[in-house]
């Protein structure tokens, strides 16, 4: 058949019969069903019940209004360094809430694990608070906050 085609569409053929070429074409159609197989994955919410869900976990922002009667606290206390396999991390240091009268209501370690350095979201309902927190600059400080439905209150300790 090759002998009755024309030399440019013959040159072809022997093109596309090359060993690269084949392995070309094959990793071509491997990255093609490769994206459209991981843009297919279901995307997992953090904390979901499912525990057969495949995909990737993304970090979930609270609906600031989805529950009118509580809002969100972020402390920006001071940090202490701690140090991992030669690097450096700086974790915010933990902080007292106490409520408007005075009373304890809770510790919080404000972030996850030593290398975390990002402060913890705390739910708290709406009203006056007294945070009791480390700052790099004045040591011990005692600040009043107020708890607005629906919003976050960032607290920078050092600014």
């Amino acid at each position: 058949m090759e002998a009755n085609l024309p030399r440019k569409t013959t040159k072809y053929i022997n093109y596309m019969k090359s060993p690269l070429n084949n392995l070309l074409l094959k990793t071509a159609l491997l990255l093609v069903s490769l994206t459209l197989s991981v843009g297919s994955l279901r995307i997992a919410q953090a904390g979901s019940k499912d525990r057969l869900s495949v995909g990737l976990v993304l970090p979930v922002m609270p609906d600031f209004h989805a529950d009118a009667t509580y809002g969100y606290l972020l402390v920006y206390s001071a940090t202490d360094e701690f140090i991992d396999g030669g690097i450096p991390y700086n974790p915010h240091s933990p902080y007292v809430v106490y409520t408007g009268d005075g009373k304890f209501l809770r510790n919080v370690e404000n972030h996850i694990s030593p290398s975390d350095e990002i402060p913890e979201l705390v739910k708290l309902a709406s009203g006056p608070y007294t945070v009791e927190a480390r700052s790099a600059s004045d040591s011990y400080v005692r600040v009043r906050v107020v708890i607005k439905p629906g919003r976050p209150t960032i607290l920078n300790l050092d600014r």
